[in-house]
């Protein structure tokens, strides 16, 4: 897209933008929203104004602390608007466009808000807008590998090949054996390369490389499985990279996975700590990476000592780490108190340690994450049969059922909780009902074999 300039905006859209920077100042975010958006109208290739609009929206989105039930609603009351839009992305993509904006207005976290924004925009050739807005979905999804992916290809065809390049190594960062992935970055390396030594034509990566070297760790990056040379090259050539960009957090972690190969835990922990502080230690990805070197390094210890035959020392250890886990963990939700992931990974950590009211208030909060529901409800649902509360737990776990359509191992586990539960309440038909399910799908699950045919001798 032809994108324009600040200078050449109208005078009018650029009088609304100041109108609607100071309404966003005192807060009222509505008002701002609406100058923003008509000043958009205006000028619908300003991309400062349009940055301006989102970013309101995801003011307001935070101040009401939206989640998921947030994104449920907006999706029902956004759905004749994203009909009307999705209609018109191939035959009228600017009109398509304006309705998208509406959505993300409503919802600027909504995933599939977001994504008929991308689509309407490339097909309006607005692709920076495109890139704009993935760049503001990625804050609220920064695990999500397809929006970072389809935000690499959209950096590489603007022309923003540094980027690229830095997207792809988070995917193979994320997806270290996905190949794909591998030889993505090898391109994007290659591009990189070529835009920033003047390079013109080359028939592969290999022919932008500055030297053999190069390329040889280009392909050690590659391999699934690394020999201490390899490892060796890469580190240094790791350090290489961060002193030239020394801002790079992505630098800084493929340096700190590289430490943890060569069992080097402390070089880990001290790379992560200096990039975490540079994010303002507000990085929930390096923060469960610090965690993770932590762990690691008392998993060595504690195998190091239990092969040394002290077997004492080693279990102490084992203690120190548990109480680190519990203790990590209840930190982290305290610092991200919105990430429900970190909710229903603490909660099982309190479940093992058999602190089940505690457990129970995590899986509460955490079921509201549509990826840890089931498993969530199977949990408060194991909480409450521990504390004695059999129907309560009966409730909970006949919801968990009900999430999904196939009898696969978390259902089964499900199931046979229910009929162990209505075995302690006497009430065997209930259960037999509940082991024929697993029964029928599965006759080696546990000792389900054994529990049906003690059913059918007491019929």
């Amino acid at each position: 897209m032809a994108v324009v300039n600040w200078d050449d905006a109208p005078r009018k859209a650029r009088e609304l933008y100041e109108k609607g920077n100071a309404a966003a100042e005192r807060g009222n975010y509505d008002y701002a929203m609406d100058m923003y958006t008509t000043a958009l109208e205006l000028a619908p290739k300003v991309l400062r104004i349009r940055g301006a609009l989102r970013s309101a929206s995801v003011k307001k989105f935070l101040d009401k602390k939206g989640g998921e039930l947030t994104h449920l609603i907006s999706s029902i009351q956004g759905l004749a608007t994203m009909i009307g839009a999705s209609s018109q992305i191939k035959s009228k993509p600017e009109q398509a466009l304006v309705k998208c904006e509406k959505l993300l207005r409503l919802d600027p976290a909504n995933q599939s808000f977001i994504n008929l924004f991308v689509q309407a925009a490339i097909a309006a050739d607005m692709t920076e807008a495109a890139v704009q807005t993935l760049e503001i979905g990625r804050e609220f999804y920064p695990k999500d590998t397809k929006l970072i992916e389809t935000l690499a290809k959209l950096y590489a065809e603007i022309d923003e090949t540094q980027k690229a390049r830095q997207c792809y190594e988070t995917l193979v960062q994320m997806k270290p054996k996905d190949q794909n992935y591998v030889k993505a970055l090898k391109d994007a390396t290659a591009l990189d390369t070529m835009k920033s030594g003047g390079w013109k034509e080359a028939e592969s990566y290999r022919d932008v490389m500055k030297d053999e070297k190069a390329a040889t760790l280009l392909e050690q990056q590659s391999k699934a499985v690394k020999s201490d040379d390899d490892i060796r090259s890469l580190i240094a050539e790791t350090k290489l990279k961060i002193e030239r960009e020394p801002g790079n957090v992505n630098y800084k972690r493929a340096l700190a996975d590289l430490y943890v190969k060569s069992d080097l835990y402390a070089e880990a922990e001290q790379v992560l700590q200096e990039a975490f502080a540079s994010t303002g230690g507000a990085d929930p990805q390096i923060d469960r990476a610090l965690s993770n070197v932590r762990i690691k390094q008392f998993d060595f210890e504690i195998d190091s000592l239990a092969r040394a035959g002290n077997a004492a020392e080693a279990e102490a250890r084992k203690q120190e780490r548990d109480a680190f886990l519990l203790k990590d963990s209840a930190d982290r939700v305290k610092r991200y108190p919105n990430d429900l992931q970190f909710k229903y990974e603490y909660g099982v950590l309190l479940f093992e340690h058999e602190q089940f009211n505690e457990a129970a208030q995590q899986f509460q909060f955490s079921q509201r994450n549509p990826q840890r529901r089931t498993q969530s409800l199977y949990y408060l649902g194991l909480c409450f049969e521990r504390k004695g509360q059999h129907d309560i737990a009966i409730e909970q776990l006949e919801k968990a059922a009900a999430e999904l359509h196939t009898m696969d191992n978390m259902k089964k586990d499900i199931v046979y909780e229910l009929g162990q539960i209505s075995e302690t309440m006497g009430d065997m038909a209930k259960a037999a009902d509940y082991y024929k399910q697993i029964y029928a799908v599965d006759i080696g699950y546990k000792d389900i074999s054994k529990k049906i045919e003690q059913a059918y001798k007491k019929d």
